[in-house]
């Protein structure tokens, strides 16, 4: 694996609609840099085991397992690509190939992908790998994609909806504007600023009060090893900026600064959800409060309490109500541990009934 390699993709593809996550777009990123100019077909391209598990971050050989976990899910996942009056709906692999003690995996693309990644002489989009493989969010990685493809114009102007199609983020809190914009746009014009070789910044386009529309102004990124060191650093100041804060919202809990990085990191840096849940949860009894946190704060999981809320015809019923420790085992996982349990007890009894 070189990182100096290009990845070169058609512009259909770049805005074809997708979610993959991060592990799984650097596994797709790195193979599409494996693909030569000159290929007239998809081989099976080869990585060692070793530059696999550094693409995933896995450290611990045994978590050597998850691998074929990783590429069975990977080969599930479907794009679509839209093409005049033509919806093609596509896996992006065709095969994986996998050996125990072998030290190598096989990867190879579908045959659908050839018009898309092979033989392109016109509207495609050339980059080195290198550009993504630093990058942390899974929307940063689609946004700088999107945006090289459009580095030329130097301006482009993109629908809300249209872009939260193309990114897959058109459910759940990303419909609320300022969660798409703080948790998306703005996470990756820092990113990309200081990580790749493009840099943006972007204008709201709205239609009375609403915000319907970016225009994307793009520029080459030429800033210099120690600017971009800077940056990096002022990154990680912010994000400890935040841990204080979330710490600080925490206070009676007397968190660790693990735990808070934890709660926001699942959070999406969301401090005011984060400020919400624990409001919610902090006078309720729960047996694994930090547990609790990482899990209700992560997007869509929380929905805020009606208790306050003035009765209407829409509300005048009795509110649903819930048994916090029994929410917290399913969110942990613990029930399932508890059934299993159960149904050993009751196969035991059975066997001494006989």
């Amino acid at each position: 694996m070189n990182e100096n390699y290009l990845v070169t993709k058609s512009n259909t593809l770049i805005t074809s609609s997708y979610d993959l996550s991060l592990q799984e777009q650097r596994i797709i990123l790195t193979l599409a840099s494996l693909v030569q100019p000159t290929d007239e077909n998809f081989k099976s391209y080869e990585f060692s085991i070793k530059d696999f598990k550094e693409l995933l971050g896995v450290e611990d050989k045994s978590k050597y397992t998850e691998i074929p976990k990783i590429t069975k899910e990977l080969m599930q996942k479907v794009l679509e690509i839209k093409q005049d009056k033509k919806i093609i709906q596509v896996a992006w692999l065709s095969s994986a190939e996998y050996e125990k003690g072998s030290g190598k995996i096989e990867l190879e693309f579908s045959p659908k992908l050839k018009p898309y990644m092979l033989g392109l002489k016109e509207f495609y989009t050339s980059y080195r790998l290198k550009n993504v493989l630093e990058l942390k969010g899974k929307y940063s990685i689609r946004m700088y994609e999107i945006l090289k493809s459009n580095e030329f114009k130097k301006v482009a102007e993109i629908k809300v909806d249209e872009l939260r199609k193309i990114l897959k983020a058109d459910t759940g809190s990303y419909l609320i504007y300022q969660n798409f914009k703080n948790r998306i746009i703005v996470q990756a014009k820092r990113e990309l600023c200081s990580k790749t070789d493009i840099c943006f910044d972007f204008e709201e386009i709205k239609t009375g009060r609403k915000v319907t529309a970016l225009k994307f102004h793009i520029k080459s990124n030429n800033k210099d090893v120690n600017y971009m060191a800077a940056q990096i650093e002022s990154e990680k100041e912010e994000k400890e900026e935040y841990i204080e804060k979330v710490k600080k919202v925490m206070y009676d809990h007397k968190i660790t600064s693990l735990e808070a990085k934890k709660i926001y990191d699942s959070s999406n840096s969301n401090i005011e959800l984060i400020s919400k849940v624990y409001n919610h949860f902090k006078a309720r009894k729960v047996e694994n409060f930090i547990g609790t946190m990482i899990s209700m704060v992560k997007p869509g999981i929380f929905q805020e309490p009606m208790n306050n809320t003035p009765k209407t015809h829409f509300n005048d019923y009795e509110q649903r109500q819930y048994d916090y420790t029994e929410l917290e085992k399913k969110l942990l996982g613990w029930d399932k541990e508890e059934l299993d349990r159960v149904g050993e007890k009751s196969k035991q009894s059975k066997i001494e009934a006989l």
